[in-house]
């Protein structure tokens, strides 16, 4: 069994809002299993545990670029904060971002390829990569990228550099910018109900079938409990269900927004830096254990 260490409670903790010692108790029962420790926590503890589940596990930024109906939308990696803050990483991801814009790669090896030239560096995006991981001495990679150029208006939202979204749409453009605002807030994971990946609703049935079942309520009743959880999770990770960030009644949702101002939402990207990435956890308590027991063997 793995060793479940104070940094590793830490990080769950981080990651779930739940307490220190729920934390260590699902992560011994899951065997340092992080994956396995949340989905034990959100059984036990509801949906308290996925609270910050926007606090992330690596460092970078994203960038947008919008001109008229083409727009891009690029995360790239660093290994620390202080390196997102590099003028010379800023400036190579807005390059970057205009790149996937005006030249349609197909994907980051295709980008890396592409013609660019910054801090004397060139003449790839490759060869710039390499060259700034020399001079700034940290590893850096592209991580991610979505291209709209199918006709349909743009409006981009950055919170800072570590939050980013751009929508498509037709109609007004207040109204897009305020959608684009809420989708950073809010991060539904897909327009409807209709869309969320089926993956994502076979995870909340299990983790609603699991607490229906601790009830001890008869099978029938456990039944609905777990359908009526499955339809509560689809309206508030679906954008359209979700109530409006600027709803003036707190009650109107976005879908009932759009309709009101005649604006339609065609589809929308969200980019939080280092999501799912997961950062290397070091044991240094541990570690200062091993060099004091080696310092006193020598």
């Amino acid at each position: 069994m793995a060793a479940i260490t104070a940094s590793m409670v830490a990080e769950l903790r981080a990651k779930t809002d739940a307490p220190m010692m729920e934390c260590k108790k699902a992560l011994t029962e899951a065997e340092g299993d992080f994956d396995k420790a949340e989905e034990l926590l959100r059984v036990k503890l509801g949906s308290k545990a996925g609270k910050a589940a926007s606090r992330v596990t690596a460092e970078g930024v994203v960038a947008a670029s919008v001109s008229g109906t083409v727009g891009a939308l690029i995360e790239v990696n660093c290994e620390t904060d202080f390196v997102s803050k590099n003028d010379d990483f800023l400036a190579f991801t807005n390059g970057v971002a205009e790149l996937v814009a005006k030249s349609n790669p197909a994907d980051v090896a295709a980008l890396s390829a592409l013609p660019l030239s910054q801090a004397g560096f060139g003449p790839t995006v490759e060869d710039v990569r390499k060259g700034l991981i020399g001079k700034i001495g940290e590893n850096m990679s592209i991580r991610r990228f979505k291209r709209y150029a199918d006709g349909g208006k743009l409006a981009s939202y950055l919170h800072g550099t570590r939050i980013g979204v751009i929508v498509e749409y037709n109609g007004d453009e207040v109204a897009a910018k305020d959608v684009a605002m809420h989708v950073a807030a809010m991060k539904p994971v897909s327009l409807a109900s209709s869309d969320v990946p089926a993956a994502l609703i076979e995870k909340e049935r299990s983790v609603a079938a699991l607490k229906a079942a601790e009830s001890g309520k008869p099978a029938e009743i456990v039944a609905k409990m777990v359908e009526g959880s499955v339809t509560k999770y689809l309206k508030e990770v679906s954008l359209f269900n979700q109530v409006f960030v600027k709803a003036a009644d707190g009650k109107q949702t976005v879908e009932q927004h759009l309709k009101a101002v005649k604006t339609d939402v065609k589809a929308f990207t969200l980019y939080v830096v280092g999501e799912g990435i997961e950062k290397k956890v070091d044991d240094f308590a541990a570690e200062v254990a091993a060099q004091v027991a080696a310092a006193k063997g020598s």
